[in-house]
């Protein structure tokens, strides 16, 4: 499955049944009030993205957002954030979303 880093992602259409392919993803970082950019990242066939962290970018304990651009799509979200709390920085963090046109879902996976 290529190199996996860190934190994934992994997008599936739920009206489909299928992965949903060129959704572009960015990961940031919560420094007090604001959020810095990490790393960005487009959903390869399988629905999934594996690199967002930069190699030389450690993880590290913080409040950490997965922002889905959705707005190439029909539907009626125009992009999906998910915030997640690392409390392990030796973990793996895999943050799927499952979506369909009026509504979607998330959950840790592994």
């Amino acid at each position: 499955m290529g190199n996996k880093g860190p934190i994934t992602t992994h997008v599936l259409d739920t009206s489909l049944g299928k992965p949903s392919v060129g959704i572009a993803v960015l990961l940031e970082l919560k420094n007090r009030d604001r959020w810095i950019a990490l790393g960005r990242g487009t959903t390869d066939a399988d629905g999934r993205v594996l690199g967002l962290l930069p190699p030389d970018h450690g993880l590290t304990i913080g409040t950490y957002r997965l922002t889905f651009d959705l707005s190439s799509r029909e539907g009626f979200y125009p992009e999906v954030a998910v915030s997640f709390t690392v409390a392990d920085p030796d973990q793996h963090y895999h943050v799927p979303v499952l979506l369909s046109p009026f509504g979607y879902s998330t959950y840790r996976g592994s």
